[in-house]
């Protein structure tokens, strides 16, 4: 069985959720080196100890990196040195709108919009062009299903991750022989809709083929899978359960 042994995992985002997940499965697939970088200072230093604790073969680090800031995110590339392999989770889960409705579902301007750009594709865009891979290596953005099955109030949602699809296809032919993919998850709920969660999952739960959401171990697998098969590249993985077949 193919693993991840002598190789250097980097993984934006990675004290929680789906990078957290990516993180442990990359130790548990016998990574030398597992990095993961947030801008919570006491969330990296607490996924940091769980991770330990799992008393795994492999170095685990952390880093503080506020990716919304390109000058960081151009240093912080520049002191990893060569990687093996990248992952960009995405950042922070933005609150819904009042009332249960998406996030940026109420975007009246340009400026306000641009807040979904700036983590999930201007972070991964600026870490692209300066971070240093050994041969083999790859970087694994992350989407979502909204840019093939758009949501009532998530055209600025639809429209960031069809843009995702595009970036990932023009960097895997820019950068090639280092591969590029995108991992699109099903809907993560827990962190959009506050009071409204426990009924909107119910909802959406229905419209899933295997009537249950995902668990971050599950979508880790995706990540893990583009990590380890040399031969693919500039190609969406979607890992949502059925969701876009109903």
């Amino acid at each position: 069985m193919s693993t991840l042994q002598n190789k250097t995992i980097v993984v934006v985002g990675g004290s929680s959720g789906i990078g957290f997940g990516v993180a442990l499965a990359s130790l548990q697939y016998l990574a030398a080196t597992v990095i993961i970088a947030s801008s919570n200072k006491g969330r990296v230093e607490g996924a940091v100890s769980r991770l330990k604790a799992y008393n795994l073969p492999g170095e685990v680090r952390g880093e503080v990196l506020d990716a919304k800031d390109s000058s960081a995110v151009k240093a912080f590339a520049a002191a990893l040195g060569l990687v093996d392999h990248v992952v960009w989770t995405g950042g922070e889960v933005p609150k819904g709108e009042e009332g249960g409705g998406l996030p940026y579902s109420n975007v009246q301007s340009a400026e306000e919009g641009q807040a979904i750009f700036t983590l999930g594709f201007w972070g991964p865009f600026i870490l692209a062009r300066n971070v240093k891979f050994n041969p083999g290596g790859s970087l694994i953005l992350t989407g979502g299903v909204a840019g093939h099955r758009p949501f009532p109030g998530g055209y600025l949602a639809s429209g960031a991750v069809s843009a995702l699809e595009g970036l990932t296809r023009g960097l895997a032919l820019e950068f090639s022989p280092i591969r590029v993919n995108l991992v699109c998850p099903g809907m993560i709920l827990d962190k959009m809709f506050g009071e409204h969660k426990d009924s909107i999952v119910k909802a959406y739960n229905e419209k899933i083929l295997l009537k249950r959401a995902g668990e971050p171990s599950e979508i880790a697998e995706a990540y893990i899978f583009l990590m380890k098969c040399g031969y693919i590249t500039g190609q969406p993985i979607y890992v949502e359960g059925g969701f876009m077949l109903l």
